[in-house]
């Protein structure tokens, strides 16, 4: 069986720290950074979930709250009443250039009876945020992470994501292309042989993976292969060595490739990364 999640998180690895775990009453802003995302487990309450002066959604059962990036928000809980929290923040490495996080919308809010094969990891959590035990910390952070993890497979299993990678990873052929790209950007990938890979005809790939996906399969091979050259150059890989890990015939190549992606050279973009 593929796995689909394996080069993805070889490649770009998440982390997550969590900060809150107990009641909260009243109205709340949520505080954000451009560097992380925020996962919130309802585990008992009812709260209004505010994105600026627009009521995004009513919780009135235990529920998940999943902000990939960074969105204005506050929560408000009926007056006299409290809320458990369990909160998290994320951190995609990459940032905007993390295939994961990008992934996603912009929010999701899901009851947690709606993910049966995260009941374990979540009762384990739960378990741990109540109690004082040394390494608290530790394995609440890792814990979140696990469950984060299983949260990816329920939505491609129960395709709740309906555009995007997540959504061809949910397909049954479609899959078979998308984790071979990943696994093997080096490789000279045409639609015919990703085609191929997915036990599909040329024609019928194409439509369906553009339909699927939002973008053309090239499209989307150039996107993982930047993403990666990005990654390989802020760790000082030389870009002779990139060009080639990342499927160019040269350091040319690759630099025509980078440019039309993010519009600029590998070099500027580096200096203006580290700015």
């Amino acid at each position: 069986m593929v796995d689909r999640l394996a080069s993805l998180f070889e490649h770009f690895s998440l982390s997550a720290h969590t900060f809150q775990s107990g009641p909260l009453c009243g109205t709340n802003p949520v505080v954000t950074d451009v560097s992380y995302g925020q996962l919130h487990l309802i585990r008992k309450g009812s709260v209004e979930v505010w994105h600026g002066r627009i009521k995004a959604y009513r919780i009135t059962e235990p529920s998940l709250l999943f902000y990939p990036r960074p969105l204005k928000r506050h929560f408000v809980i009926a007056q006299d009443s409290q809320a458990q929290f369990l909160c998290a923040n994320v951190s995609f490495e990459g940032s905007d250039v993390n295939p994961i996080a990008n992934a996603l919308p912009d929010s999701l809010c899901l009851p947690l009876t709606s993910l049966p094969n995260c009941e374990q990891v979540l009762s384990l959590l739960f378990e741990e945020a109540e109690a004082c035990y040394c390494g608290r910390q530790v394995l609440l952070d890792r814990l979140v992470e696990v469950f984060l993890v299983q949260l990816l497979r329920e939505l491609m299993e129960n395709q709740v994501i309906k555009v995007g990678m997540l959504a061809g990873l949910a397909h049954q052929n479609l899959r078979r292309a998308i984790v071979a790209m990943h696994e093997k950007p080096e490789v000279d990938w045409t639609v015919e042989s990703l085609a191929s890979e997915a036990h599909m005809s040329r024609s019928v790939f194409s439509n369906l993976f553009r339909e699927t996906i939002g973008e053309t399969p090239a499209k989307y091979l150039q996107s993982w292969r930047i993403g990666l050259v990005q990654k390989w150059l802020k760790n000082g890989m030389p870009l002779k060595l990139i060009a080639e890990e990342a499927g160019y015939k040269s350091e040319a190549a690759l630099s025509r490739a980078f440019k039309v992606q993010s519009g600029m050279s590998p070099r500027q973009w580096l200096i203006q990364s580290r700015s």
